[in-house]
């Protein structure tokens, strides 16, 4: 995020990064953008609650969802502040590490939205759209939580883009808790020690957690 807000040409009173931790006890990176830590009970609900709580404290006019295990690429708020009056932008992100599909969304012939196709990272909001409009982040206790609430902002959204270029990468490895790996990179690295002839239990794996950022 730091990166990206330094490409973008933000001064300091221009982003706030807002970090959750689900269920321990974290502690903020160092960073020269200003960052809130909250310590937060355990979510136990795919990180919904957490999303929802820093929704309730951001206030800046975008937001942007970022686990801690993905990677906001340089550019990506460069590319958003070009549509800054645009509700809802949609722009690509690099999957590769984590699905054989190599990028998201998927344009064909199918529907945009539809499940599985736009991830969270996707996107860049409006504030007013996704707190005042929508009521947060809904949907509790729903695994397909980000879809759905997807679906709702843009079913309500006034205008929205859908931009080429790359604004993150999925699953890029990097956390906050310990260096945690995602599930899906735990079993990438099974399957590669497999092929190498080694047990995935000669190892010691970390616990993975969702820890969520909602920088505005």
């Amino acid at each position: 995020m730091e990166q990206s807000a330094r490409f973008a040409g933000l001064d300091k009173g221009q982003i706030e990064i807002l970090i959750g931790f689900d269920g321990i006890r974290g502690k903020a990176p160092a960073c020269d953008y200003p960052v809130q830590a909250y310590n937060l009970p355990g979510d136990n609900d795919w990180g919904n609650g957490i999303r929802n709580t820093l929704l309730k404290v951001a206030a800046g006019d975008k937001l942007v969802f970022l686990d801690d295990d993905n990677t906001l690429k340089p550019s990506a708020l460069h590319h958003y502040l070009r549509h800054f009056d645009t509700e809802m932008i949609i722009g690509r992100i690099d999957t590769q590490l984590a699905f054989d599909q190599s990028y998201l969304p998927v344009q064909d012939s199918g529907s945009l939205l539809r499940p599985g196709n736009i991830d969270p990272l996707c996107l860049c909001l409006s504030r007013n759209l996704v707190v005042e409009r929508c009521g947060g982040w809904g949907y509790a206790g729903r695994y397909e939580a980000d879809y759905l609430n997807i679906l709702k902002w843009h079913r309500r959204a006034l205008s929205m883009t859908v931009i080429e270029e790359i604004v993150g990468v999925y699953d890029s490895g990097r956390s906050l808790d310990n260096d945690a790996l995602s599930r899906r990179q735990m079993n990438l690295l099974d399957r590669l020690i497999l092929e190498r002839g080694n047990a995935p239990s000669a190892r010691v794996r970390p616990v993975a957690a969702t820890t969520n950022l909602a920088p505005a």
